[in-house]
């Protein structure tokens, strides 16, 4: 016999061990005989039985997952044969190095070698069913500090055992993709680009936002705050403003983009901001059977269920399938409407400006940078400004506020001097 795709000979016990057994189950399976050399010559073993037990607990103890049930173990003529057959729990790994080329090993020739990211993630994709969101993640060593705050924020715990609920966790007790999504290392983002005129050319700002999908959305919807411009006419007397998009539409755009987006893709959700209108781009057709038209219906087949059910519980989202009936809604009485682009791989919804199609055409000003200055100028005189102090001198409401705010901090102008949640005083950074 000689060493191949089937078949691996060991002259004694050594760790390496774990590796051949993690190629076999990870492809058709194997014999290792071990009392062998590399050239099939019997070696003889100084204690058989104390060599089978330290195999036995070793792979037991260091490959996961569980891989005991495909294995058997005879001795015949002074030498152990372990007997690997394919696993059915693909991809098999060993424990301290995790779902990674340095602890994923398949078969090339008579040779176990480390796995490559991609056959990492063609053995999960086979493996598990095909939905992102409940495949286990390639990066196990996730934190979830941007969703505990939110969670804690509203009154929902979030232990291990929600995480299991939810299914951040699997039944294997490793990390799913949601758990990835929703983690501090989630390696998805949010891009946005703000355009002079009406169609893509010179770029007045830029932004790209990271980490946790649920930090992804509050810091989306604050720049989309501060992007949505107040235009004011007069009649007689009477100043009337408006701001370009109502607030709930956008709002409701960007869960949309957020939610049913199709993660197994690494590319970015794309926020084009122009002056006629906002564009969001984000990767997945429409699901399998649905229309453009079944949309505005109400008719919904969320792509990701369970991020989806963690955006409900947080209140993000009020009743499945009503966000693109309810940003209609908004455009009832104008002529310019909503539009969705969708093809195979892609899906874009176009939100028109208020205020652009206006026949008045109001002279257009930004606030952001005005608003902004109107709260440094106050913490400069008075030392401390909360955020009802900001909704009141703004005039603006409590998101708006917390909007401006968040801008300031993350800009390093300002920062928070209370400690506690309830507390929101802010004072000049130093």
């Amino acid at each position: 016999m000689d060493e191949n795709n089937r078949i691996e000979f060991k002259r004694e016990y050594t760790a390496d061990i774990n590796k051949e057994v993690i190629a076999f189950a990870n492809a058709d399976g194997g014999i290792i005989y071990v009392g062998r050399d590399n050239r099939g010559n019997q070696y003889p073993l100084t204690d058989i039985d104390g060599t089978l037990t330290q195999i036995t607990n070793s792979i037991r103890d260091a490959i996961l997952p569980d891989i005991t049930m495909f294995i058997t173990y005879e001795t015949v003529d002074n030498v152990i044969v372990i007997t690997v057959g394919e696993g059915t729990n693909k991809p098999y790994y060993l424990a301290d190095k995790g779902l990674k080329p340095s602890g994923v090993y398949v078969r090339q020739g008579a040779s176990s070698v480390p796995a490559s990211f991609e056959q990492i993630r063609e053995m999960i994709k086979l493996t598990d069913d095909d939905k992102y969101e409940t495949a286990r993640s390639l990066t196990q060593d996730l934190a979830f500090s941007a969703a505990a705050e939110e969670f804690g924020g509203c009154g929902i715990a979030f232990g291990d055992s929600q995480k299991r609920t939810l299914g951040l966790i699997g039944a294997d007790g490793l990390y799913t993709n949601l758990g990835l999504l929703l983690s501090d290392q989630c390696v998805h983002t949010v891009k946005f680009a703000v355009f002079n005129g009406t169609k893509k050319g010179e770029f007045k700002t830029r932004k790209e936002i990271g980490g946790s999908v649920i930090k992804q959305m509050r810091s989306a919807f604050d720049f989309l705050s501060l992007s949505n411009n107040l235009a004011a006419t007069f009649s007689g007397l009477d100043r009337v403003e408006q701001y370009d998009y109502p607030e709930e539409a956008i709002r409701e755009a960007m869960l949309n983009a957020i939610v049913h987006r199709d993660y197994s893709f690494s590319g970015s959700i794309i926020v084009n901001i122009y002056d006629d209108c906002i564009e969001f781009v984000s990767l997945g057709g429409l699901m399998p059977g649905l229309q453009k038209e079944d949309l505005f219906l109400g008719i919904s087949q969320p792509r990701n269920e369970k991020l989806a059910n963690v955006f409900y519980r947080l209140k993000y989202i009020e009743a499945y399938g009503t966000g693109l009936r309810r940003i209609m809604q908004y455009y009832e009485e104008l002529s310019v409407k909503p539009d969705i682009t969708a093809t195979h791989g892609g899906f874009v919804l176009t939100i028109p400006s208020l205020n652009y199609a206006s026949p008045l055409k109001p002279k257009r000003k930004s606030v952001q940078i005005s608003q902004q200055q109107i709260v440094m100028d106050y913490l400069r005189e008075n030392g401390s400004i909360t955020n009802e102090i900001v909704q009141t001198i703004l005039s603006v409401k409590q998101t708006r506020a917390y909007a401006i705010i968040r801008s300031l901090v993350e800009d390093g102008l300002i920062m928070k001097k209370s400690a506690t949640r309830a507390e929101n005083k802010y004072i000049l950074a130093e």
